[in-house]
């Protein structure tokens, strides 16, 4: 199973506040662990809100809002995408990495699966989306 782990936003990151060198340190090792162990298939932290926008959708129109956005709880300061076994094991990882030091709160969600969709994703449907799968992995 797929998971994203989602590491939510604070004031330090909101502030545009940078991880010390000791923290890129520590965080490069644990991924190095993710990497050798094939559990990685992607990590990124993203930028302040104030450097983003929202796109508001509703009444066949569409807004859009620049950030910063108030609510920092539920923002996002950055991600992994995990290929594990069960959402247990992904606990058992987060619990490894740098974040056991801190106060920060992490959210870990499946990804959905085509077989998650039923009937819904008919034959076609799921030659297409195996067909960008595999254009977006470079087969």
């Amino acid at each position: 199973m797929r998971v994203m782990v989602i590491v939510k936003a604070n004031r330090d990151s909101e502030a545009g506040v940078l991880p010390s060198e000791a923290l890129l340190t520590e965080m490069g090792k644990f991924n190095e662990q993710l990497v050798k162990s094939g559990v990685l298939l992607a990590a990124e932290g993203l930028q302040a809100s104030a450097k983003g926008v929202r796109v508001q959708f509703g009444g066949g129109k569409s807004t859009v809002i620049d950030g910063p956005f108030t609510e920092t709880k539920e923002l996002i300061a950055g991600f992994w995408l995990w290929q594990v076994r069960s959402i247990d094991e992904a606990v058992e990882w987060i619990r490894r990495s740098p974040f056991r030091h801190s106060n920060e709160q992490i959210e870990i969600r499946r990804v959905f699966e085509a077989e998650d969709f039923g009937p819904a994703l008919t034959p076609e449907l799921r030659a297409q989306q195996q067909n960008r799968a595999e254009r977006i992995s470079g087969n």
